[in-house]
């Protein structure tokens, strides 16, 4: 016999035994029904106030604001009152003399 004959036969034989082989057999447990829920109960009491909160922070100071702008120019003054007449003089005369003008150096 040849290889392949043989190889061939083998390969039936392998297929013919596993075809043979029985499955194991399932038991099905049966699941005992679950309790259905009963009604709700009554509420609960109201639960106590909480405690304040403390204070927020202080914010920060705000930017310098921008300058204003000129304001209009005033209005002219009223005019003084006139002067009084001076005094006559005595009779004596006052007379000033300029300094002398200086020499430039050179």
């Amino acid at each position: 016999m040849n290889r392949s004959s043989l190889l061939l036969i083998s390969l039936f034989a392998t297929l013919g035994l596993a075809a043979c082989e029985r499955p194991a057999a399932v038991v099905a447990v049966p699941v005992a029904p679950a309790p259905a829920p009963g009604p709700a109960g009554p509420a609960g009491a109201t639960g106590a106030t909480g405690n304040t909160g403390n204070a927020g922070s202080t914010g920060n100071t705000g930017n310098t604001g921008a300058t204003g702008a000129t304001g209009d120019t005033g209005s002219a003054g009223n005019t003084g009152a006139t002067g009084e007449r001076g005094k006559t003089g005595d009779g004596t005369t006052v007379v000033v003399v300029p300094a002398p003008a200086s020499v430039p150096s050179n």
